[in-house]
């Protein structure tokens, strides 16, 4: 009896975990082989013994008769997924005496197995690759499309299989595969493409909300729009993504990491930023993630891009009110009994709601029915502490014919906005490299937004008018920010100050006509 060992992955949350397979064979006189399995294998994996000894048969690797021991380690931690198919297939073909073991080392193994040998994609290539050059193993093997997600990591060698056959022949040392060529960053920095740019230049009128978009593109700030049917809060919230620059190389792989250990895409690098839209009937472990094992949520999907959030005061209040620390950490942890997983939820959240119950407080032509009592029950389905981590609050109206008939003002197009947004980042970008402005912390607003003389007098004066907590004056000072930004200036000024408090009255002043 000999015992092989080989190497797997396993996906836990958006990190792929490295398992060890080591396999021991025992002839017997039996017409059949019994497989055993150790190491806390989940359900997919005990039933993959058929498929082994199916692929095995087929392929002239029986397993002779006997008990075939397949251990999994570390083995107080629960395996799960196909993925570790093709390694218990070869530590299997290999224990029994097929080819030798060395063509298993150093190599990482992974694939979903046909009975007849075919391998199968499987989602989680580059966590696994991450996973992989971490532990020092220097070669993949695996189906072409998780293979190309692979080959994102260009330090190590990578090798597209579609069949047990051509593997078989590659560890016995025949050849027969040949290494991927890593892919290159070949997007580059900068906008966004036409298209996504388009949808702003397609919105008529609403000066105002693409103004308060910019800011928010340029700061990375959340944004709430409040406004009767018609007046284009959902078409200004999925304009955003095209004033967003493109993502850098180092967030293309962040991206494709999660998305795909998330079985949304296989194959090459996400090349645009998320936009997800979840409806307001989601349920807490949809947007925020969990189950078992914990799945990543919607707001782990918008990671690096934008979560918008339609009739914002629909939405069960437990998973509103669960989006607060991701959007200050900019994760989120999920806790189960024997484990915790952590998710990157590094989101801009973009949300829209009604003014009152039935939408139209403030429509020029329909009459609003509710009364005050009504008004304040529905608004206080959104708790002080959410709002106050949404920096910019804006009322927008029902616009006029004669704005619907205009095109919009050179000032207002995309190719023109995007170039300050550009500018803006890059100059947040020189002073703190760490985040944008939306998540500088107390210290750092000390350092590049002091309130001193004016200053001072302006906040203490806002604070008190309109009730302003701590983080609300806090999160006034980030969009001043990020408005001195985009007039190129180094200092932020009372002006600044000023626009950055009209930017979030919209809530305040409908509270105090609801009162």
């Amino acid at each position: 009896m000999r015992t092989t060992r080989t190497h797997g992955v396993f996906l836990f949350g958006t990190e792929a975990q490295l398992v060890t397979v080591e396999a021991r064979f025992e002839q017997a006189e039996k017409e059949r082989t019994e497989v055993v399995f150790s190491g806390l294998p989940d359900t997919v994996i005990r039933e993959s013994r058929s498929r082994l000894t199916a692929a095995l048969d087929a392929n002239r690797l029986g397993l002779r008769g006997g008990r075939l021991f397949l251990n999994l380690a570390p083995a107080g931690v629960k395996k799960s997924g196909e993925a570790l198919d093709l390694a218990l297939a070869l530590a299997a073909a290999a224990a029994v005496g097929h080819f030798p073991a060395r063509g298993l080392a150093r190599t990482l193994f992974l694939g979903e197995l046909g009975i007849d040998g075919t391998l199968h994609d499987v989602p989680g290539g580059l966590a696994a690759a991450e996973a992989a050059h971490r532990a020092g193993l220097t070669r993949i093997v695996a189906p072409p499309r998780t293979a190309r997600e692979a080959a994102l990591r260009p330090e190590l060698a990578v090798y597209p299989a579609r069949h047990l056959a051509e593997v078989v022949q590659f560890v016995a040392g025949g050849g027969g595969l040949e290494a991927l060529p890593p892919e290159n960053d070949d997007e580059g920095t900068g906008a966004t493409g036409k298209r996504a740019q388009a949808r702003l230049d397609a919105i008529r009128g609403q000066g105002v909300g693409k103004h308060a978009l910019t800011v928010a593109a340029a700061g990375g700030h959340a944004l709430l729009f409040l406004g009767p049917p018609g007046s284009g809060k959902s078409l200004l919230a999925r304009a955003l993504p095209g004033l967003l620059p493109t993502p850098t190389w180092e967030e293309r792989l962040e991206l494709t990491r999660v998305h795909a250990a998330s079985q949304r895409v296989q194959g090459g690098a996400v090349r645009e930023r998320p936009f997800r839209a979840p409806h307001h009937t989601t349920s807490h472990a949809g947007l925020v993630g969990g189950g078992s094992p914990p799945m990543a949520g919607e707001i782990t999907l918008a990671h690096q891009g934008v979560l918008f959030l339609d009739e914002l005061g629909e939405f069960r209040r437990s998973a509103l009110e669960a989006l607060r620390q991701p959007l200050e950490e900019g994760r989120v942890h999920i806790a189960r009994a024997a484990r915790h997983v952590e998710f990157p939820a590094a989101f801009q959240l973009v949300a829209a709601m009604n003014p009152c119950p039935c939408g139209y407080r403030g429509h020029p032509t329909v009459t609003c029915p509710c009364s005050p009592p009504e008004i304040r029950r529905y608004r206080r389905r959104i708790s002080g502490p959410l709002l106050d981590r949404i920096d910019l609050r804006l009322e927008l109206a029902v616009p006029h014919v004669h704005e619907l008939a205009r095109a919009p003002s050179e000032a207002e197009r995309a190719c023109v906005l995007v170039p300050r947004i550009l500018r803006a980042r890059a100059r947040a970008a020189q002073r703190w490299p760490e985040g944008s402005n939306a998540r500088l912390g107390s210290d750092e607003l000390d350092r590049f937004v002091p309130l001193t003389g004016a200053l001072q007098r302006f906040v203490e004066r806002a604070a008190e008018r309109h009730a302003l907590s701590a983080r609300a004056v806090q999160s006034l000072r980030r969009v001043a920010r990020t408005l001195a930004d985009l007039e190129d200036e180094s200092d932020v000024h009372e002006r600044h100050l000023t626009e950055a408090l009209a930017l979030r009255s919209g809530w305040d002043e409908h509270v105090l006509r609801a009162g």
